[in-house]
């Protein structure tokens, strides 16, 4: 598999370094795509703020917004989108949830590159998909586990259970 990711930090914020960004990046797409081109951008609560409310009608700065590559099937390139994080947010999350930044941030990298390859939670069972490869994913990069325990416990026993 081979990722391109482009970087732009325009945040004031302390933000992780791009090596780790891309190893992130690598991570969620192994094994679900070959080749892959995304730009990530880093933001400001204002420009999160500003993008949230002219792409998804919703008022204020969110921690993670992915934009797809609409491409016809005709134009023969991986470009998959682009990700916004919002580093004020992240941090904010990170600290009201009792979690390790770096460990939130990968899990912000992770939702918005699994959000391009197509994941998304708007079902029940959806969510339960995407939040289980999520969980593997971050825990196989040795972060700890991005919901709690008892949740993980419940989402594969409810996928088990549960017809798509």
């Amino acid at each position: 598999m081979t990722a391109t990711v482009v970087i732009d930090n325009c945040s004031e914020e302390e933000a992780p370094d791009p090596d780790s960004i891309r190893s992130w990046v690598d991570s969620a797409l192994a094994g679900r795509a070959e080749e892959a081109e995304l730009g990530i951008r880093i933001v400001s609560e204002a420009e999160s703020a500003e993008l949230n409310t002219r792409y998804r009608s919703k008022r204020g700065a969110t921690n993670v917004l992915s934009f797809t590559a609409d491409l016809p099937d005709i134009v023969p390139l991986p470009l998959l989108g682009d990700i916004v994080i919002c580093a004020p947010v992240v941090l904010r999350e990170a600290r009201e949830q009792g979690k390790q930044v770096q460990a939130h941030w990968a899990h912000m990298v992770v939702h918005g590159t699994l959000h391009l390859l197509g994941y998304d939670h708007d079902s029940e069972h959806k969510a339960l998909i995407m939040e289980a490869i999520e969980t593997d994913i971050l825990t196989s990069l040795e972060f700890p586990p991005p919901y709690a325990t008892e949740a993980i416990t419940d989402i594969k026993t409810r996928l088990e259970n549960q017809n798509p």
